[in-house]
């Protein structure tokens, strides 16, 4: 290969062992104690999403199998073997790509093999790719090979649709559910590809590739690759997020801010500019659920929640934001934006649904329910801030007091009933204190006490006391 040959990112930083491999240290550590404790199973399935590390591991672990000289678990990457696989030359492992290569004819090669021992290897290994392709004829012909194989063949199949995998497959291959890679640690990798190809990027710009990736180390490797064929040697957000359409974190989280606080103006200006620059405007609204999902988790489990893909700077604001809201209306508002994710498939103003909720979930982030309200007149109730016989404004609309009906004017007053108050007896505990009776409504609804209580629930404020027929 010549030396002014371009090699692209993801195959130039593609990891060679365990060691390389990036968010799935649960598979690794697996294999890891597989082959230190000489357990090979027969079969092996990884599943997951596109770009995670499926068929790289499929080739770290063949070649840990048949490197001649291994450094423990891990393959040297010198010997012939290790070199072979990864040209993809080797005698001794057979990669079958299932997406184009799906029927019985095309598994017949692998089928009439298995019988025979490897040439220069330990062990003959067939990996599959994309092997939820195959038809059913082709997985029936290769099912008797795969249950009772020959001791020197192996089988690694990689599929990112494992629900269209045959169950009596799956119950021959230790399954393993590769989960996308988490922001953080793709903004790690990005750092260390940089580092190595003398770029100079942001780490906004690389934490807003990390979020168009979705997960993907693939995907992120190719963005950036992009971005440095567009912009040279140095990297800034704007020149991400103009690529991508993302919006800004700072962007993201102001929005989200102006949403608990109950900013309508914030949150139209946003959108507006948003739409205006040609933003993802569904993708916004993704974003901004898994932002309101991740102060869910604040409140819950605290910032070192691992279940958490956000940078420590993200984290930050998150534990910033997550003081000053309760818990349930942070609940709320992660429904409103899951409903209007489902809508956006179907809806034709995309902008207009975006506001709409947006403004109904600032309405609910700041405005006090019927709960908070009997909450707080419970806690003035309990601390004695008013007469009992006196209604509280909270419980206007609950407890309606009717109006008396005035007496005609010739009409006699009946007489006041005469209940003999009992003298307290020297044993009887004191009676509690009553609370303070409020001579008019103006002095109730200038009670420092109620006002102190009310003010700690948003959105709520007395204007006056009425009274219902």
């Amino acid at each position: 290969m010549a030396e002014n040959t371009h090699i692209a990112l993801p195959l130039k930083y593609r990891p060679m062992t365990f060691e390389d491999v990036v968010g799935q240290e649960h598979v690794v550590r697996t294999l890891r104690h597989a082959i230190e404790a000489k357990r090979i199973a027969n079969a092996y399935l990884f599943i997951g999403p596109r770009g995670i590390g499926k068929t790289t591991l499929s080739r770290i672990f063949a070649k840990a199998l048949n490197c001649l000289s291994p450094n423990g678990v891990e393959p040297c990457g010198k010997c012939l073997n290790c070199t072979e696989i990864a040209a993809g030359r080797s005698l001794d492992v057979t990669e079958l790509d299932a997406a184009s290569h799906n029927k019985v004819e095309d598994v017949k090669p692998i089928i009439d093999a298995a019988p025979f021992k490897p040439a220069a290897s330990p062990y003959k290994i067939f990996i599959i790719d994309e092997c939820h392709m195959l038809s059913n004829a082709a997985w029936n012909a290769l099912l008797k090979t795969l249950e009772e194989p020959p001791p020197h063949v192996r089988f690694i199949f990689a599929t990112t649709e494992g629900d269209k995998v045959l169950p009596t497959i799956i119950s021959r291959c230790q399954r393993f559910d590769l989960r996308r890679i988490q922001t953080n640690d793709i903004v790690a990798r990005l750092q260390h590809v940089c580092r190595a190809e003398g770029v100079k990027a942001e780490d906004d710009a690389l934490l807003a590739i990390a979020r168009g990736a979705e997960g993907g180390m693939r995907d992120a490797l190719s963005s950036l690759d992009q971005l440095i064929s567009f912009k040279g040697d140095t990297v800034t957000e704007d020149d991400a997020l103009g690529v991508f359409g993302l919006v800004s974190r700072s962007a993201l989280e102001n929005l989200a801010g102006a949403i608990l606080n109950g900013d309508v103006a914030g949150i139209l200006k946003s959108i507006e500019m948003f739409d205006s620059a040609g933003k993802n405007m569904r993708r916004l609204s993704g974003e901004l659920l898994t932002h309101f999902r991740n102060l869910v988790v604040v409140q819950a489990l605290g910032t070192e929640s691992k279940s958490i893909a956000a940078t420590p700077d993200q984290i930050k604001v998150l534990a910033e934001q997550s003081k000053g809201i309760d818990p349930g209306r942070v609940f709320r508002i992660c429904d409103q934006l899951a409903e209007m994710e489902d809508k956006l498939r179907y809806v034709l103003s995309v902008r207009t649904l975006i506001e709409m909720t947006l403004i109904r979930a600032s309405r609910i982030a700041t405005t006090a329910t019927v709960e908070e309200l009997m909450k707080a007149v419970r806690q003035l109730k309990e601390s004695g801030g008013a007469n009992e016989d006196v209604p509280a404004p909270a419980f206007a609309a609950q407890r309606p007091v009717p109006r008396r009906q005035p007496a005609p004017p010739d009409a006699t007053p009946p007489p006041a009933p005469q209940h003999p108050r009992p003298e307290p007896s020297p044993a009887d505990p004191p009676a509690p204190a009553r609370g303070k009776a409020f001579a008019s409504r103006s002095e109730l609804l200038d009670d420092p006490k109620l006002n102190a209580i009310l003010a700690a629930v948003p959105g709520a404020s007395v204007t006056d006391i009425k009274e219902r027929n």
